[in-house]
């Protein structure tokens, strides 16, 4: 036991702390606030708590944890709202108090009984990180117990049992259904493999243009009122992941309740049953200690591990980096911590570099396939993408989806920039797929000459310009409109699977290509550009079936021309 000789907000010095060690967990003062020890130096160690200190003062007695800061991981997580530390909010109230019974030791779900089935019998030999049983009722997908490896000497029958119970003894380790690990240390794997598979989003302009890949990471900078929140709540309900870690981490408290409500409400298209059967969400709003913050998003991608592990494709969102960031910021201050460009600490990219690799799609220990991918939201001040937290993300992830705020002020979602953003994945992914390869590649550069030209006919004027390149731009607009805007409020255009992306991408195609060839045997440009495209406009709202219908009904219309 030491004790607390000086309080700076969440920066507590402790004396005399025989024997403690770098990053251990420590519980300060007589409500047992947790914090962890960044600093050991002449006797003296530096501890970063994790509660508000209002009320510990010089003298308060502080323990020594004996681990690393860690989180209670089981079959409670799907369906839960968390704080950073991966406590309990949903049976919390209204005023969080750390020394509350109940709040500091765990939800109270992870001390109920649960269905086990076991999956091996005793006497048999279970390799490492293979499931040895399931929990039936802890949401959808099943959550699976895994094995330490070594012959299973005891294992329960199948029935209720509470989650600090001993159910197996594998090895000569005893297994429960709950286990505390390290939220900054990353779970093994056996290898790691290439990103191949892509994550399905249901937002054309992403599934086509700028893919990101199953253990890919991506990052979603852009000014505020830009829609990154309203970007990554849609990611977040329509992915094809199997579990989706939610992280609120310094947003307003008010769009995490919608978040949540939402996902409580949306039916799930996977299984029938809620969306939040298959989410965790670690809420760490901007009203609640800033280094909990901090240590929210180490949280959240700690518990994907723990599901890829389990054989399942695991998706953190973390809105936003940025708030995280400011965080490690404003504790860099107050350690005395050089500060480089615009105050951030040194350390800030291999900080983020760190973040990202834990990414990644993997062989896991038992043999199975997962993955654990990453979508980032990056908050820059007024803006401005050029800022420390917004370069240096844009350096270690794959994808880049920048938000512009043109798009955003003309209603026009998602407002992903195609001029701004890259994929480094979609050359891999479309691979095996060489029509999808040039329908990207044809959108792409359509989209890429109508920028041009836009540029172009605000110096010249649209009518001083050739034939050929006032279609280009009408190409640009119908591509837009009718292909790169999605209505979030619409029951069919809010997700669209893969094959109607590419149904509606091909339609657009073919008029524009027929548009062209009437330019190039003699019709009037100025005929072409009258017609009335809304049918092929309106394909997005329609059902899979008519898309060819409309696109028909255009092509008959331009053939009147010849």
């Amino acid at each position: 036991m030491g004790t607390v000789s000086r309080v700076n907000g969440p920066l507590v010095e402790v004396e005399d702390l025989t024997g403690a060690a770098m990053f251990e967990l420590v519980l300060l003062g007589p409500h047992r606030l947790p914090g962890e020890i960044v600093t050991l130096r002449d006797g003296r160690a530096t501890v970063q708590a994790y509660e508000y200190t209002g009320g510990l003062a010089p003298g308060d007695p502080a323990d020594r944890g004996g681990s690393p800061l860690s989180a209670l991981l089981g079959p409670h997580l799907l369906g839960g709202v968390y704080d950073g530390l991966l406590r309990p909010l949903t049976d919390a109230g209204p005023w969080l108090n750390p020394a509350a019974a109940g709040f500091s030791q765990g939800p109270a779900s992870a001390t109920r009984s649960w269905r086990f089935t076991p999956l091996v019998e005793q006497g048999r030999t279970a390799a490492p990180g293979t499931a040895i049983g399931r929990v039936e009722d802890a949401g959808s997908p099943a959550y699976l117990v895994l094995s330490p490896g070594g012959e299973v000497s005891a294992i329960r029958q199948a029935g209720h049992h509470p989650a600090d119970a001993v159910i197996a003894v594998v090895g000569g380790t005893e297994v429960r259904l709950t286990r505390r690990r390290p939220v900054r240390r990353a779970l093994p794997y056996l290898s790691r493999l290439e990103g191949t598979v892509p994550l399905t989003t249901g937002q054309r302009v992403i599934d086509l243009l700028l893919p990101v890949c199953l253990g890919g990471t991506a990052a979603v900078p852009g000014g505020f009122g830009t829609g990154k929140t309203v970007l990554l709540q849609q990611i977040a309900k329509w992915c094809d992941a199997d579990v989706v870690i939610y992280i609120g981490c310094g947003e307003r408290g008010n769009e995490m309740a919608d978040v949540v409500a939402e996902l409580a409400e949306l039916p799930d298209p996977r299984t029938g049953g809620r969306l939040s059967d298959r989410t965790v969400v670690i809420a760490n709003t901007s009203n609640m200690p800033m280094m909990a913050r901090e240590a929210s998003i180490y949280t959240g991608v700690t518990v994907a591990e723990h599901f890829r592990d389990m054989g399942y494709a695991a998706v953190v969102i973390a809105d936003s980096t940025s708030r995280w960031a400011e965080a490690r910021r404003e504790f860099a201050s107050r350690s005395g911590i050089l500060p480089a460009e615009e105050g951030y600490p040194a350390d800030l990219a291999s900080a983020l570099a760190a973040f990202y690799e834990r990414a990644g799609r993997v062989i896991t220990l038992g043999g199975a396939t997962g993955s654990v991918t990453i979508v980032g939201a990056v908050s820059p001040p007024g803006g401005d993408l050029t800022e420390p937290v917004t370069t240096q993300t844009e350096r270690f992830v794959r994808t880049l989806w920048a938000l512009d705020r043109d798009l955003a002020y003309a209603r026009h979602y998602p407002a992903i920039s195609w001029r701004d953003s890259f994929s480094r994945d979609a050359d891999a992914l479309t691979r095996g797929d060489p029509e999808n390869a040039a329908r990207r590649a044809r959108v792409g550069g359509l989209l890429a000459e109508a920028d041009r030209l836009t540029a172009l006919a605000e110096l010249v004027g649209a009518g001083a310009l050739p034939a050929r390149e006032r279609i280009g731009l009408l190409a640009g607009r119908l591509l837009r409109e009718g292909f790169l805007r999605q209505s979030s409020l619409s029951a069919l255009d809010a997700y669209c699977p893969p094959e109607r992306t590419a149904l509606i991408a091909d339609a657009l195609l073919t008029i524009l290509a027929r548009c062209q060839d009437l330019v190039e045997h003699g019709v009037p440009v100025a005929s072409v550009e009258d017609r009335d495209f809304s049918p092929i406009l309106r394909a997005k709202e329609a059902p899979r079936e008519e898309v060819p219908a409309r696109r028909d009904t255009v092509l008959d219309d331009l053939e009147t021309l010849r």
